[in-house]
């Protein structure tokens, strides 16, 4: 009873206390709103005193918490429970996987629209090609234009003159090379009858028949692979047509449509794509020109070795292994099978190991001096990303795909080396780092700038 009595007092104190100090407050808020009335400002009546306050009565002991029972600590922050090796496996994760959707959707897009891709493309490699005979032609006086000109249709001469020389020579030695190809057959057919592996005529004979019968069952999807073929030469004809104006207008105007693509990049980055363009522009220019290069020497010498063994066509095979050398490693191969098969059935085993022997040697010279000497290391590409290079563009895009696979590799790497050293240099020089500030889960601890200057 005592305890009750003692707390009530207290509170009846303390109710005392917060009336007088509310009556003051009113008085002095009264005065002000009758001052600015009338102009001037009148004393404010004295505040009733409060009442003298009670003696204070002792206050009772806190219990003491019992020892079991529990606690109920502050929970912490989600974010900082999470391991910080997971919050980073996260955000990474959620942004592969937008790259990986980004690049699928591109890949949908190449894919329904691969024969402008491809042209385009191609134009791009030709005018690679063919500029500096433009920048030349320009130091001499000629206007743009007229240098543009011959050197665009001196250009697509060449290329068509050797694209019609290859099909006349095709053309004027198939009935030769049909009758090597039988005689070679019958040498063969005697070869595997006197060899060690037992092979008799029987076998060889069934081989053909299965063989004939294969071709005469599936004459329906030869059928419809020859009118694919017409199909697919109407495509190759419209990316030619599609390939030689997009030719004509960058020679033309290449760097106005440069300067309109750079105006699409935000400001922010403009600067650096700014000079990784030209740096990629180069590397293409030096690939293309040296890759040239070395398919002409690769066709020279192999052809001359084929003409020396007396290989029908040597001079359109020789084509065939320029023409496949701009696709790395698996052009050189496939060129090079090409050229010991027909010797093999034309010729027989020797001139096909002579014919191996001398692609082999041309190949092993290309790749450790003529490559690193002429190509030089501002496009060097390792052998393993220029083999998942060629076939990931071939199953992308076919022959074409295979093409562009490699220079787009190396255009790639350039671009990257130089905006990753661009990015240093900026944060050298204290320029701060393009982009968005750290945020989300990983984000968690960094002070920003103003926190910390005002610390």
């Amino acid at each position: 009873m005592a305890k009750r009595e003692g707390w009530l007092g207290r509170l009846g104190n303390k109710l005392n206390r917060m009336e007088a100090r509310l009556n003051e407050r009113r008085a002095e808020v009264e005065a002000e709103t009758s001052g600015d009335l009338r102009g001037t400002a009148e004393p404010a009546p004295a505040a009733p005193e409060p009442p003298a306050p009670e003696p204070p009565v002792a206050a009772p002991p806190a219990p003491a918490p019992h020892p079991a029972a529990p606690t109920a600590p502050g929970r912490p922050d989600p974010a900082s429970v999470v391991p910080w090796g997971m919050r980073v496996a996260a955000e990474a994760s959620w942004r592969l996987l937008l790259l990986a959707g980004m690049l699928w959707v591109l890949m949908k897009v190449i894919s329904e629209v691969r024969l402008v891709v491809l042209a385009f493309a191609a134009a791009m490699l030709v005018t690679a090609m063919l500029q500096p005979f433009v920048v030349r032609l320009r130091r001499l006086g000629i206007p743009r234009g007229l240098a543009t000109a011959v050197t665009a249709i001196l250009g697509f001469v060449v290329i068509g003159l050797v694209g019609w020389f290859v099909v006349w020579q095709v053309m004027e030695n198939l009935d030769d090379l049909s009758d090597r190809v039988r005689d070679g057959i019958n040498e063969l057919k005697l070869w595997a009858l006197d060899s060690p592996f037992h092979v008799t005529e029987k076998q060889i004979t069934d081989i053909a028949k299965n063989l004939s019968e294969t071709i005469g069952t599936n004459t329906e999807q030869i059928t419809s692979a020859g009118l694919q073929g017409v199909t697919v030469l109407v495509e190759v004809l419209t990316g030619i047509l599609l390939a030689m104006f997009s030719t004509l207008f960058l020679l033309y105007d290449g760097k106005r449509i440069w300067n309109w693509a750079l105006g699409l990049v935000p400001s922010a980055a403009r600067p650096g794509v700014a000079g990784a363009g030209p740096r990629a522009w180069r590397t293409l220019t030096a690939y293309v020109r040296g890759t040239v290069i070395v398919a002409l020497i690769d066709a020279i010498f192999i052809g001359l070795g084929l003409y020396f063994l007396d290989v029908p066509m040597a001079v359109p095979l020789a084509v065939f292994i320029f023409l496949f050398a701009f696709i790395p490693l698996v052009g050189a191969v496939i060129s090079g099978a090409l050229a010991v098969v027909v010797a093999l059935v034309t010729q027989g085993v020797f001139t096909a190991l002579m014919v191996l022997l001398v692609v082999l040697a041309v190949q092993q010279i290309e790749g450790h001096v003529l490559q690193p000497f002429i190509l030089g290391r501002a496009v060097r590409v390792h052998p393993l990303a220029v083999v998942l290079a060629v076939a990931a563009g071939g199953m992308i895009a076919g022959i074409g795909g295979a093409v562009v696979a490699v220079p787009l590799v190396a255009v790639t790497n350039t671009v990257v080396g130089y905006l990753r050293a661009y990015s240093r240099e900026q944060l050298h020089h204290g320029a701060g780092m393009v982009g968005p500030a750290p945020h989300g889960s990983t984000a968690l601890g960094v002070v920003p700038d103003s926190e910390d200057r005002t610390s």
